[in-house]
């Protein structure tokens, strides 16, 4: 038994140490070849035999053989399970934690029981963030924490300066999303806006609306009323 378990330490070394070794060559070869994925955040072993999984600028996958000779981008697909393994991989390290999220920061809207819970970025000056907030009007017994992520000029931090200092800031943002009725200027601490576009710049939001449901699962852009109720009902409570 004894001689058993020392065996098995060492081959576990071995493999170790070979990966190690594996991984430098890899980084040293890509490093020479291609400047820029000097600064490479991950190689792991990939989905297929033979192939590894290069992650640089936290989300970006590429994959290349044991000696970093060849690399490739775009997705790898598992036919016999039709899965987009690379999506799958980005979707996890995209993750964001609904608990975890900074809901001082945001301001909620809820609808009939509340039970169900959503949260979203969105910039008042996004065309489909408009169209998604006329679609989410249909949507029910919701709690939605709305993050004011204003990305896309400087008018667009100047309305969301005002919604967040409104009154009432749910009503005020429905009423510019749905109704084009522009939120009157007033002034308030708008630290909260910095916070968030810098939380959407560490999870890598880069368009509106982004949505985050209470699994952590998240959907980028303006989809339909039926994608949002699969989503919701996909939550396990």
């Amino acid at each position: 038994m004894k001689l058993i378990k020392t065996a098995l330490i060492a081959a576990t070394l071995l493999a170790a140490l070979c990966a190690s070794a594996q991984e430098a060559t890899i980084r040293k070869n890509l490093g020479e070849r291609l400047p820029q994925l000097v600064k490479i955040d991950e190689i792991r072993k990939g989905p297929m035999p033979g192939l590894f999984e290069v992650r640089v600028n936290g989300t970006e996958i590429f994959y290349t053989d044991a000696e970093g000779n060849y690399l490739l981008q775009g997705s790898l697909i598992d036919t016999k399970q039709h899965r987009n393994l690379t999506e799958e991989r980005i979707d996890k390290l995209t993750a964001i934690s609904f608990d975890a999220l900074p809901f001082k920061d945001a301001f909620t809207i809820v609808r009939g029981s509340g039970k169900r819970k959503l949260a979203i970025f969105e910039d008042p000056n996004c065309g489909y963030c408009k169209r998604f907030e006329r679609d989410l009007q249909k949507v029910d017994n919701i709690t939605i924490y709305l993050f004011l992520y204003p990305i896309l000029g400087a008018d667009s931090n100047e309305k969301s300066k005002h919604i967040w200092c409104a009154k009432d800031k749910g009503k005020t943002w429905q009423d510019w999303m749905v109704r084009e009725q522009l939120p009157p200027a007033t002034n308030c601490d708008v630290a909260a806006l910095a916070r968030n576009v810098a939380l959407g710049q560490k999870h890598k939001i880069s368009g509106t609306p982004t949505l985050v449901f209470a699994d952590g699962t998240r959907v980028p852009g303006a989809i339909g009323v039926d994608e949002v109720e699969k989503h919701l009902m996909a939550v396990k409570n």
